[in-house]
C-alpha cells in the first residue's frame, strides 16, 4: 500500500476560527468537533487538518497546498478580499506579489496563530520527469 498522509493535527489558540478561516480560504467544508477535540478542515477526499486548541507554546506548522491555476486563483482572490497580506518567499517581507520562479504560481501567508500557508500550482520538490 502506498503511503498517504491522512490528517494533520495543527495545534490553535481558537481552534473553530483557524479551521473556519482556512477552510474559507481553500474553498472547503470544515466541522466543529468532527473527531474527538478537533475542528476538521476536509481539504479533500484524502486529507483532513484538524485544529486542536491549546494554552501552551508550540512551534509553528507549515503546510503546502498544491492545486490548479484555476483554483490558484480563486483562492487567492478569497485570500485578498480577505484582506491578508501575502508574499513571494516563505519568510520574505510582506510583498503582495506571486512567486513565478518554479515554472507556476506560489504564494504563502501567515495564519493568526504564527503558522504559515503556502499556495502552489507547481511543485519544486517534485520535479517533472
Amino acid at each position: 500500500m502506498t503511503i498517504q498522509l491522512d490528517h494533520f493535527m495543527v495545534p490553535a489558540r481558537d481552534k473553530a476560527a483557524a479551521a473556519r478561516m482556512l477552510a474559507e480560504l481553500l474553498g472547503v467544508p470544515w466541522a466543529e468537533a468532527n473527531a474527538g477535540p478537533f475542528c476538521s478542515v476536509f481539504v479533500n477526499d484524502g486529507l483532513t487538518i484538524d485544529f486542536d486548541e491549546t494554552p501552551h507554546p508550540f512551534p509553528v506548522h507549515h503546510c503546502a497546498f498544491r492545486v490548479e491555476q484555476a483554483a490558484f486563483d480563486a483562492i487567492l482572490a478569497r485570500i485578498r478580499a480577505a484582506g491578508l497580506p501575502y508574499r513571494s518567499t516563505p519568510n520574505g517581507p510582506v510583498d503582495m506579489q506571486v512567486n513565478t520562479h518554479h515554472g507556476g504560481s506560489t504564494v504563502y501567508w501567515d495564519a493568526p496563530d504564527g503558522h504559515y500557508w503556502e499556495l502552489l500550482t507547481v511543485s519544486y520538490a517534485r520535479k517533472k520527469k
